[in-house]
């Protein structure tokens, strides 16, 4: 990893990875578009896409700050029996289980002020989000766990590419798993 970034430098770590995300994110828009007729006639699902994705995203990103964190520090190991990344890849679970049920609970209460007819029941929308929740956050450690490792073996600085990279990834990853979860439980 350079001590010194100079724009050059930045210019050829950053772009191609940006190249890359933006062809993910065309996806995550393409998934979208397919699910648009079930998240219309559903609007408690269309008001938790964008926070479904959001949540995901930000705890991917605070793994992947925690991550970087001990990468500079020198104290990140990529061993399984690592405590250290075992106690953050369970604290991201923990804080998926805690936070999805609440905003399920806020996607419905929204759409009912909203519409006065959320179309699901209120425990439809949170045993969506919930699994939706607890789905993306295992996969959101998967990736950040993953990015964290190619960022290094590459020598790239991981304050620069894996949180872009959780972030964007998790957006697809986002809509995916939600689409899924809704064909399975609604």
């Amino acid at each position: 990893m350079p001590t010194e970034w100079t724009v050059r430098d930045i210019t050829r770590a950053m772009l191609p990875v940006l190249l890359v995300l933006t062809l993910v994110e065309l996806g995550s828009g393409l998934v979208l578009g397919s699910f648009e007729a079930q998240l219309l006639q559903y609007p408690s699902l269309l008001v938790l896409v964008p926070v479904t994705i959001g949540t995901a995203g930000n705890l991917g990103s605070v793994l992947a700050a925690r991550l970087s964190t001990s990468f500079h520090l020198g104290t990140l190991s990529f061993s399984p029996a690592d405590d250290e990344l075992t106690g953050n890849a369970i604290a991201t679970l923990a804080l998926a289980i805690t936070v999805f049920p609440v905003i399920g609970a806020g996607a419905w209460l929204a759409t009912l002020v909203v519409s006065s007819d959320p179309a699901l029941t209120f425990w439809t929308v949170v045993v969506v989000a919930l699994s939706s929740g607890i789905s993306l956050a295992v996969l959101a450690v998967l990736v950040t766990f993953t990015a964290t490792y190619v960022a290094y073996r590459f020598g790239l600085d991981p304050d620069d590419v894996v949180i872009p990279v959780v972030t964007n990834v998790c957006d697809v990853l986002g809509v995916v798993v939600l689409f899924v979860v809704a064909q399975l439980l609604v």
